[in-house]
């Protein structure tokens, strides 16, 4: 079945963040491929370490994605 794979910085969400987003995104997903698929489907949230990951030749790191987040 369907497999959805997150990555996100460490640090930025909670655990109870995080269980709210596969919840969501499970649901988001079953709305559109029906409650069958919706029911076989995986979601992994992947945490990258702090300064291991890059955007626009910037290295970011879970205080620049916890900046991001307060803005909104």
């Amino acid at each position: 079945m369907p497999s959805i794979d997150i990555q996100v910085l460490e640090g930025v969400f909670s655990d109870e963040e995080k269980a709210r987003i596969i919840e969501k995104v499970t649901d988001a997903f079953g709305e559109v491929a029906g409650q069958t698929i919706r029911d076989g489907t995986s979601v992994r949230i992947h945490e990258v370490r702090s300064g291991s990951w890059g955007y626009a030749g910037k290295v970011l790191t879970t205080e620049d994605a916890l900046e991001m987040r307060s803005r909104g």
